[in-house]
């Protein structure tokens, strides 16, 4: 797994503590006289947004059609992002969906280590952390599908992300040799195959639709995982222990909408279903900081030197919604007064472009 990503383990263990210039580019923007504070940031913000979209595109078609059905065309096609875009972003689908699958385990990984585990027991340990688990895959059944569902079509690189997950729960629960004679008995193999059965009942629950239920099952997948270690009488506590009340986040009020609390498949611009570039996030940006302005006014604050490309703009940006023309008066000469709709300014404030009063950086 990257060096970057925290272990599965690390919550449970004990011991775990493009440009710049001058020129007129592509959007019809004049360079560094724009107004902009460092143009290859704000490429790279835009740039973000537009990788999330294409992850929350991917994340959505792996989850209702299949793993196989998430094609590249696909996935621009719904994310509303040009193929070039992606390959500028991603070296092919594969990348693209291992992306996916990385960032959902990184939140799963965040929720364990939330759960402040690391100095309890081992026993102690393994239970909070099941718990916690099958809780976020009740509330997220989305998620849950694709970190045990789908990833298991994937290519080579989803399945390196899938077995080096499992590999590091397996050796948090072959921590439980060292729990007393009858744990010593058991192998490293022991741990695999317990991962490997609680993972599958867990899998066989998410195809029958039975997401809602999954921390119903906590009782009796503790009782398997303790049972080679502890022995049956330790099972069988487990078995009949009352399960603890879930967070408040937890108790069912139905699926989340995918891109809602997911990482990889977190759309910043969920119902935004026109494309976003450079040129349309500054746009936005201007009329938030100077509300009222004329065509004429967004051109020159943005740095756009085509008029026309301009209004053009500026009414694609009105019919999604995101701008409001409140001028004054009806008559044909009255030069129009651009406002931000709520839409607008969600839009502009998860761009956040850095775009000074006046445009001056």
């Amino acid at each position: 797994m990257r060096p970057q990503t925290r272990s599965l383990g690390r919550g449970i263990r004990r011991s775990a503590s493009k440009e710049a210039g001058s020129r007129t580019d592509k959007d019809g923007l004049r360079g560094s006289s724009n107004g902009l504070r460092g143009s290859a940031l704000v490429r790279s913000q835009v740039a973000n947004i537009q990788r999330a979209r294409l992850l929350a595109a991917a994340a959505r078609i792996a989850d209702e059609q299949g793993y196989s059905e998430a094609t590249v065309a696909r996935v621009c096609e719904r994310a509303k992002v040009s193929r070039r875009t992606f390959y500028e972003l991603f070296a092919d689908r594969e990348a693209c969906l291992a992306a996916v699958f990385d960032s959902e385990l990184a939140r799963v990984r965040e929720v364990v280590v939330e759960a402040g585990l690391a100095d309890l027991a081992w026993r102690e340990r393994v239970r909070g952390a099941l718990w916690a688990i099958l809780c976020m895959f009740d509330r997220e059944p989305t998620l849950a599908r694709l970190c045990v569902v789908q990833s298991a079509w994937g290519g080579q690189s989803v399945l390196g992300l899938r077995n080096g997950a499992l590999a590091e729960l397996a050796a948090v629960i072959d921590e439980g040799r060292s729990e007393g004679r009858r744990g010593a008995d058991c192998s490293p193999l022991t741990a695999e195959g317990l991962v490997g059965a609680a993972v599958s009942i867990v899998q066989a629950r998410l195809l029958s639709g039975e997401h809602s239920r999954l921390r119903a099952l906590q009782g009796e997948l503790m009782s398997m995982i303790v049972l080679p270690y502890l022995g049956p009488g330790v099972a069988r506590q487990e078995r009949t222990r009352p399960a603890p009340a879930p967070a408040p986040e937890s108790v069912p009020g139905g699926e989340a909408r995918v891109g809602e609390g997911l990482g990889a498949g977190a759309d910043p611009l969920q119902g935004i279903t026109m494309r976003v570039t450079y040129r349309t996030a500054l746009v936005l940006e201007v009329i938030g900081l100077h509300p009222g302005s004329s065509n004429r006014a967004v051109a020159d604050l943005a740095g756009m030197s085509d008029q026309g490309q301009t209004s053009k703009l500026l009414a694609r940006l009105e019919q999604y919604g995101l701008l409001a023309n409140k001028r004054l008066g009806l008559s044909r000469g009255e030069p129009n007064a651009w406002h931000l709709t709520p839409a607008g300014e969600m839009f502009a404030n998860t761009i956040s472009l850095g775009v000074e009063n006046g445009g001056r950086a």
